[in-house]
C-alpha cells in the first residue's frame, strides 16, 4: 500500500516583523501530513485489534511480512527506480498482510509480502501499478495457496471506544489527504447495500452492517481502497470505483463469498484503471489530430 499523499501549503511570511507562531491546533493538523503517521495508524490498529482480540496469528510472523515487505522494497526499487525508496508504503504492506493473513505456517506471510511488493514492479502500464500491492498479494495467495492460508474476518468484537478511536483518526487522515470522500461513499453504499442485501436473504440487517466494523474492513476502507497510486485521478471518478467496489462486494457476499471486499477491489480497481487510461489514450490521440490539422499546423 502507499501512504496517502498530502498537499500541504506554506502561509505568505509578513513583509515585516516575525511571523507569529503556529498555534497548538495548526501543528498537531500539520503533523497528520508526516509520512510516517499512516504507518503509526496502521499500528495502532494492530495493537487495538491484537491486544484487545487476539487477531493475530503471532507477532513473529507479522515482523517477517513487515521485514520481508521492506527489503523487497528496497532492492526492487533500486533496482528499477535507482533509488531508495521511502519505506513507509512497504510497512503498510507488510504489516496489512501481517493482520489480514492466516496460517500455521511462516513461508505465507513472506510470500505474500514478495508478491505483494513485486506486483508494483512487474505489474505495470503506461507507468503505473495497477493492483493495490497487499490486495494483489493476499487474493493471489487466497487463490493459489487456498489450503494453506485463509484471511482474517471476523475477530475483533463489540468494542465501540477502540473502534472509535480508529474512525476518528482515520477520517482525520484521509480528510487531511483528501481522501476522506472515498472511504466516506464505499461505507454510505455498503450501509445502503446493507439493507439491500438483508431484503434478498431475509436476514437481519444488524447482521449484514456489522461486518464493516471488523479489523479487515477497517484495513480495507482507510488503506486499500484509499491507495493513492491505485485510484483513478478524478474526485468524482473516485467516488464512482468506491460505489462498484461496494456493488461489487454485495453481490460476492451473496454468493457467500467471505473474502467479498478484497476480491471486489482485486476485480474493479484495476477495471477503473484500465478505463481510466483508454480515455486518456483518445484524448491524446484527438488532440494530436487537431494540432496537426491545424490551420498553423497546416501552413507549416
Amino acid at each position: 500500500m502507499n501512504p496517502p499523499t498530502v498537499m500541504a501549503t506554506q502561509p505568505a511570511t509578513p513583509a515585516s516583523g516575525t511571523p507569529p507562531p503556529p498555534s497548538v491546533g495548526k501543528r498537531v493538523f500539520a503533523a497528520l501530513g508526516n509520512p510516517f503517521v499512516p504507518p503509526i495508524f496502521i499500528t495502532l490498529i494492530l495493537l487495538i485489534g491484537n491486544l484487545s482480540y487476539g487477531i493475530l496469528e503471532s507477532y513473529g510472523k507479522t515482523l517477517l511480512a513487515i521485514v520481508t515487505s521492506i527489503v523487497a522494497e528496497m532492492v526492487l526499487g533500486r533496482i528499477f527506480l535507482r533509488k531508495w525508496p521511502h519505506p513507509a508504503s512497504a510497512y503498510i504492506t507488510g504489516i496489512s498482510v501481517g493482520i489480514l493473513l492466516r496460517s500455521p505456517a511462516f513461508w505465507p506471510y513472506a510470500l505474500c509480502s514478495l508478491l505483494s511488493i513485486t506486483s508494483k514492479y512487474a505489474l505495470r502500464f503506461h507507468g503505473r501499478h495497477i493492483w493495490n500491492p497487499s490486495n494483489f498479494g493476499i487474493c493471489a495467495m487466497l487463490f493459489l495457496a487456498s489450503q494453506s492460508v485463509a484471511s482474517l474476518s471476523i475477530q475483533w468484537g463489540n468494542n465501540f471506544g477502540s473502534l472509535a478511536v480508529i474512525w476518528v483518526l482515520g477520517s482525520v487522515i484521509l480528510w487531511r489527504a483528501r481522501r476522506f470522500h472515498i472511504s466516506l461513499t464505499y461505507v454510505l453504499s455498503f450501509v445502503a447495500l446493507s439493507f439491500l442485501r438483508a431484503w434478498i436473504t431475509g436476514d437481519p440487517w444488524q447482521s449484514e452492517i456489522s461486518p464493516i466494523t471488523g479489523p479487515m474492513y477497517q484495513l480495507f476502507i482507510f488503506f486499500m481502497i484509499t491507495d493513492p497510486k491505485t485510484t483513478v485521478r478524478s474526485r468524482t471518478g473516485q467516488c464512482i470505483v468506491a460505489f462498484f467496489v461496494a456493488v461489487a462486494e454485495m453481490l460476492l457476499r451473496l454468493n457467500s463469498c467471505v473474502f467479498a471486499p478484497l476480491y471486489a477491489l482485486f476485480w474493479v480497481g484495476p477495471a477503473a484503471l484500465f478505463i481510466e487510461m483508454g480515455i486518456d489514450s483518445r484524448r491524446a490521440r484527438k488532440a494530436a489530430a487537431a494540432t496537426e490539422l491545424s490551420p498553423e499546423a497546416v501552413r507549416s
